[in-house]
Order: C-alpha cells, then sequence, then structure tokens
C-alpha cells in the first residue's frame, strides 16, 4: 500500500469498524447482558466460530462443556482441551462440509437429552457443513454453488436454492435437536439481517420456502427438494448481536473523532458492481469533504474462468477508474471477514493514481475487469488489501474520505 497519510487513516476507521464487530467481543457482551444459567454445550458454526467460542468460553467459563467448531481454514483459535475443530469447504463445500455435517449429527446425537445448546452462527456456515438427501453426490453440491457464486444472483436468493439441497438448511437442522433448550446467537452478513438468511437458516423455518427459485439450469432443478416448513419440535431462541450497521456507526463515530465530516448513506447496497462503483464515486466527487460510509454485499457475472480477486476488489478497481486524476480522494472496498473471495486478500484501498501505477507495472484495467482480476491489477499498484482473518462477518464495507 502507498503510506500517505490519508490512506493510513481510512485503514484505521476500517479497523475501528471490524472491532465493533468482533466475534469474541459480541458474544461476550451479549451473554453479560442476557446471563444463561447452568451448564451448556456449544455449537460454532461459520467464518467468525473460533472468535465466537472466545466469547462464549468468556461469558460462560467452566460451565462451556461439549464443543463443536466448524470453521473456514486458518479463520482462528485453537482447541482446549477435549473440544472438537473441523474445517469445512469454502467458498465451495467439499468433502470436508461433508465429513463436518456427519460429524455434527453424531454430537448433537452424543449429548446428554438435557443438555441446552448454544449455536454460534456467522455467515460462510452455508458452504462449511452439509448434510444431503439420498441420491446426491458432493461432485453436484460444487458444481451448483459453483453456478450460484458466480451467476450474480442475491445472497437470499442463492441462499434459498441451497435450503433446497439440504438436510440441514431451512429448520431441518432443528429435526436432530430433541426437545433440549437451544439459544442461538447470529453475526448477521446478509441485506436485511435476517435470521432464517444468515447461514441458511439451519434452525428456522424459511418464510420464502413457497416462493418460486430463481432461473436456474434443468439439470440443477432435478436435485432439489420440494419446499418443506419443518414440524416446530421446539422453538430457537434467535438472537442478531453484531451487523453491518453496528460497523459502519462505529466507523462513522471515529471518522468524526478525526474531525471529518460523515456521510452514512442509510441504504444497504445490493446488485450489480458496476452499477454500485458509479453511484457512489459520482456521490463523492460531487459532494462535499468528509468520510462517505456505505455497507452491503454488491454482486458480480463472473466470466468461466475468472482471475484473481473477488467482489470488493473488483469494485475497487472500477472505483479507481472512476476517481483517476483526482488527488484528493482515497477508496476503501473490502470484506469484513478478511477473505475476498476464494482469495485471502480483504479488498482493496485505491486513490485516484492507482490506475497510472498498475498501468505503469504493464496491466490493463479493461482486461484486469473483464477477466475478473483484479486483485492482480491491485496487487501490481500496491493497492491490494491483505488483513487475514478478521473473527467476524457483517458484510462489505465501502469508505471513501474527501479533503
Amino acid at each position: 500500500m502507498q503510506s500517505t497519510q490519508p490512506r493510513h487513516q481510512l485503514l484505521e476507521i476500517y479497523q475501528v469498524a471490524l472491532r465493533a464487530v468482533a466475534g469474541d467481543r459480541a458474544v461476550a457482551a451479549w451473554l453479560a447482558a442476557h446471563p444463561l444459567a447452568g451448564e451448556w454445550a456449544v455449537l460454532a458454526i461459520g467464518k467468525a466460530a473460533g472468535a465466537m467460542l472466545a466469547g462464549a468460553r468468556a461469558g460462560l467459563g467452566s460451565r462451556v462443556r461439549e464443543v463443536l467448531v466448524i470453521g473456514k481454514a486458518a479463520h482462528g483459535g485453537r482447541p482446549d482441551a477435549g473440544e472438537c475443530w473441523l474445517e469445512g469447504g469454502h467458498p465451495l463445500p467439499d468433502e470436508r462440509s461433508l465429513a463436518a455435517g456427519e460429524a455434527l449429527l453424531d454430537f448433537l446425537a452424543r449429548l446428554p437429552e438435557e443438555r441446552p445448546l448454544l449455536v454460534l452462527l456467522s455467515g460462510g456456515a452455508s458452504a462449511l457443513v452439509e448434510v444431503l438427501p439420498e441420491g446426491v453426490n458432493g461432485a453436484q453440491l460444487a458444481e451448483l454453488n459453483r453456478y450460484l457464486l458466480g451467476s450474480g444472483l442475491g445472497i437470499a436468493e442463492i441462499n434459498r436454492v441451497r435450503k433446497r439441497l439440504s438436510l440441514l438448511k431451512g429448520g431441518r437442522l432443528r429435526n436432530y435437536l430433541g426437545e433440549r433448550p437451544c439459544v442461538q446467537l447470529l453475526i448477521a452478513d446478509v441485506p436485511g439481517d435476517d435470521p432464517a438468511v444468515v447461514g441458511s437458516g439451519p434452525l428456522l423455518d424459511d418464510p420464502q420456502a413457497g416462493e418460486p427459485l430463481p432461473e436456474l439450469p434443468e439439470g440443477f432443478l432435478a436435485l432439489l427438494q420440494p419446499p418443506t416448513r419443518q414440524a416446530s419440535r421446539r422453538e430457537v431462541e434467535s438472537h442478531i448481536i453484531a451487523n453491518n450497521r453496528l460497523a459502519l456507526e462505529a466507523a462513522a463515530e471515529r471518522g468524526r473523532a478525526m474531525g471529518l465530516a460523515v456521510y452514512l448513506d442509510d441504504n444497504v447496497w445490493q446488485g450489480d458492481v458496476v452499477a454500485l462503483a458509479e453511484s457512489f464515486c459520482q456521490r463523492v466527487l460531487s459532494g462535499p469533504p468528509g468520510l462517505y460510509l456505505l455497507g452491503g454485499e454488491c454482486t458480480v457475472q463472473l466470466p468461466a474462468e475468472p482471475g484473481q480477486g473477488g467482489r470488493n476488489q473488483h469494485l475497487a478497481l472500477l472505483a479507481a477508474r472512476h476517481l483517476a486524476g483526482h488527488g484528493n480522494i482515497v477508496l476503501l472496498a473490502a470484506a469484513t471477514d478478511g477473505s475476498d473471495g476464494p482469495g485471502s486478500d480483504a479488498g482493496g484501498l485505491v486513490d485516484g493514481a492507482s490506475i497510472a501505477r498498475g498501468e505503469q507495472e504493464g496491466y490493463c484495467v479493461e482486461l484486469a475487469l473483464a477477466r475478473a482480476n483484479a486483485g492482480a491489477f491491485l496487487e501490481a499498484s500496491g493497492d491490494l488489501l491483505s488483513t487475514g482473518p478478521t473473527g467476524t462477518n457483517v458484510m462489505d464495507l465501502l469508505l471513501a474520505w474527501k479533503w
């Protein structure tokens, strides 16, 4: 990254936003405000699973008994003695995801009947763990998910399809709980913070189960199960404990403390990345100096063989093209979980000279965008943002500072 002061301060604002929604802090704070009596089994699934478990340990202490963690590789924490930690496939489910599904059902079957269950759910769970109906295999599961992730569909539509190819999603996991009490704490990574969409809602019925699915290739439709509503054996108490808005409000507070005028957009961005880049950049270019904040999750239609990068890197490179030649603006587009797409980078931090720097290294911005290879361009221009796993996942952040 370039070493100019505005870039460093914008990165500091991003880091403050991440700390506000960290999984360990969020879980510990909720448990402090809502004490749980007795001993609890803990099931943590998602990219923030390790961090959320740390919060449960802090809040419950020795009253944490049986533990199963299903997370993404390199996304956090170390097991204590007697805990079972597994890695699933992400962003595409794989054989590890299916093995994790078997382990999950075995974990629930072995729990004492009276043991209450604390479920800690965060984004990524849809891919990390799965149990398939008879006649569907792992290769078909991966093929469907590969299509969905490159289709340009929103996350709610993607998860609605996933629920129809699963014995866990859309409330079906509840069939394996018995009569035990269950409390679910969620870090929301979806527009609208709908608990039934986070992780494809394994403990909650899909309120849209009967609605038509998005258009899919015929071969995938043949795999899907008919829509069902689960018989409610026991209601699950569910609470959203961190979300995108909380991160944005922390960013806004830090910006004001720096003496900046803050323009926080109340809308949640959704839809095509090209339209988002244009509308946000035009707003910044035509607006007064200050800190501009927006949150959400855009979509990118991928070519058959995409290159390096994810939606935030693509967004950052599109924005850099709009900002080219403007020396008074820096812009950050980044995932809050630290992983943007299949790689290990979080996004991009660009300015008015980013395109020129990349072109000096021999890269063509139009070719990089057409090939979904924004990450390679940003790496060459010195604008690639890498944070490592963050312990949270509340969609993406788009920040710009104009002076």
